[in-house]
């Protein structure tokens, strides 16, 4: 059964026949958690602006968090349709469900996010309704298990426009889904630059640096290598201090994490702040911005901190060299390389003007590349084709 969940003042009054005309998208994710990814973040944010390009938005989620932040004060109605399994006979029910709720909604559009969205509630679009169909490509498939893999080649032919995150995932998409290529665009990240204006920098004792990271405590986002690059660059600047921000999902690495501090002896240099409720703030209190990750699609975290004004060192993996210029706004490192980020991060320290420098041209690009306006200009007309072609 679907139900609506959270609504906006505006949309908890309106009926199915008081909706005016504007095409009506369907956003699907496959959770609304208590913390919120980087996907999840922008399906709320698409949903926010697309009134202001003429679309009525509504989400719906496979689960939801009673917690989840998505809830409070929401951009749009979000719906749930709890699903246990896709496979199930429970799982069948649900299609039908679905399928009645595109219809009766008058869904033209159905954009999903994630495998189980991807797959599952795709197939049902393309099987049960006439609602064109966008998948969100987010990631190097670095979730999937074995029958997703199956299931993405098999549905190869099923979107009517694949989203990609970065140019790695487009390539992704068409060399190992095997999507035809004229459907696959890359349209990255957006952001706000307004909400991102630059903040004075809190003043430090001479010598004394902060250089942060944003990630939940996951292997893929290899904290471990920053912690052993940590380790060489308090050798010349024993003030230097790290800090991470992000809950913590895989709580073994964790623990091993915490081992590896104490190996290096670096208990009052490194900190986890947890999840922040205020990125802004958090970042401008640094110094330096790091991205240590094994494997990304594209960092919604480089993005907010180059409009922080941040220089960046980053992993050269997945969407990151598109959105660092190395050289310019920040440097690219080999992955699991934390000697190599550890030079990169004492250039920066060393060279107080090269990093003001850097920071002004990662906003700069920011500008240029990265706002929402950008996004939602390339989404909108995507859309706008799609129903343009029936």
């Amino acid at each position: 059964m679907i139900e609506l969940v959270a609504s906006t003042p505006q949309s908890a009054s309106i009926t199915n026949a008081a909706v005016g005309d504007e095409p009506h998208i369907l956003l699907v994710v496959d959770q609304l958690a208590r913390t919120l990814g980087g996907g999840e973040r922008i399906a709320l944010k698409i949903a926010a602006e697309l009134p202001r390009y003429g679309y009525r938005a509504s989400i719906l989620t496979l689960f939801a968090d009673p917690e989840s932040p998505a809830l409070n004060s929401p951009p749009c109605p979000i719906y749930l349709l709890a699903l246990q399994s896709s496979y199930d006979l429970t799982a069948i029910r649900s299609a039908f469900e679905l399928g009645r709720f595109i219809k009766q909604e008058r869904v033209r559009i159905v954009q999903t996010f994630f495998e189980s969205s991807d797959i599952w509630a795709g197939f049902v679009t393309k099987a049960l309704s006439k609602a064109k169909l966008i998948w969100a490509r987010r990631d190097m498939g670095i979730l999937r298990t074995r029958k997703h893999h199956m299931a993405y080649r098999l549905l190869a032919w099923a979107p009517d426009a694949v989203f990609a995150v970065s140019e790695q995932v487009r390539r992704h998409a068409i060399e190992v889904d095997r999507i035809d290529p004229a459907r696959v665009q890359t349209i990255y990240n957006g952001l706000n630059l307004s909400d991102w204006s630059p903040a004075a920098r809190q003043a430090k004792e001479p010598g004394e640096f902060l250089i942060a990271t944003v990630g939940n405590i996951r292997r893929v986002k290899g904290h471990d290598m920053l912690i052993r690059a940590a380790a060489i660059v308090v050798k010349q600047f024993p003030t230097a201090r790290f800090s991470v921000a992000g809950r913590v999902l895989e709580p073994d690495y964790f623990t091993e994490l915490q081992a590896l501090i104490e190996e290096l002896k670096l208990a009052n240099q490194f900190h986890f702040e947890g999840e922040v409720a205020n990125p802004r703030q958090y970042l401008a209190a640094a110094d330096i911005f790091v991205l240590p990750s094994r494997s990304e699609g594209f960092s919604n975290a480089i993005v907010e901190a180059m409009a922080a004004s941040l220089p960046v060192v980053a992993t050269d993996v997945g969407g990151n060299a598109e959105a660092v210029a190395d050289g310019i706004s920040g440097f690219l490192v080999p992955s699991d390389d934390a000697a190599g980020m550890a030079a990169a991060i004492l250039q920066l320290l060393s060279d107080p003007s090269r990093r003001r420098a850097m920071g002004i041209a990662g906003r700069k690009l920011v500008a240029e590349k990265f706002t929402s306006e950008a996004m939602m200009s390339r989404i909108t007309a995507v859309y706008a084709k799609l129903l343009s072609a029936g």
